[in-house]
């Protein structure tokens, strides 16, 4: 799982932050998936002593899926690989903002004169 999340730092851009409208990434262990998701909204968990928040997300998938995980922000953020129902999973936010927003080697590639080269994130 470690491996997955190094190399999807170093294929994507990601945020430190999660904001409503944010497209995250999602990855499980077991099986092994990456699948995207849309933020719509944040509602904190009064029941709780410690601060949890309802997150609310639409799953890109076919078809589309809404759903409300609880999370803690350290959860929500990719500060720290979590569970659910005993498998792992890792959650962060895309970041799209500005031209350079495709993978990070991707400019540094284009400046030595090399084409950008796929990655498959196994």
């Amino acid at each position: 799982m470690e491996k997955i999340i190094e190399e999807l730092h170093k294929i994507f851009r990601l945020k430190d932050t999660t904001d409503i409208g944010d497209i995250v990434i999602i990855v499980t262990e077991n099986p092994q998936t990456l699948s995207y998701a849309l933020i719509t909204g944040f509602e904190r968990d009064v029941t709780r002593r410690d601060e949890w928040w309802h997150v609310n997300m639409q799953l890109l998938t076919v078809p589309p899926q809404k759903v409300v995980w609880t999370l803690r922000v350290e959860q929500f953020t990719g500060k720290e690989i979590f569970t659910m129902g005993g498998e792992k999973r890792y959650f962060k936010a895309v970041d799209f903002s500005g031209p350079e927003s495709g993978p990070k080697n991707e400019k540094k590639q284009q400046e030595k004169g090399k084409q950008p080269i796929l990655r498959l994130v196994k």
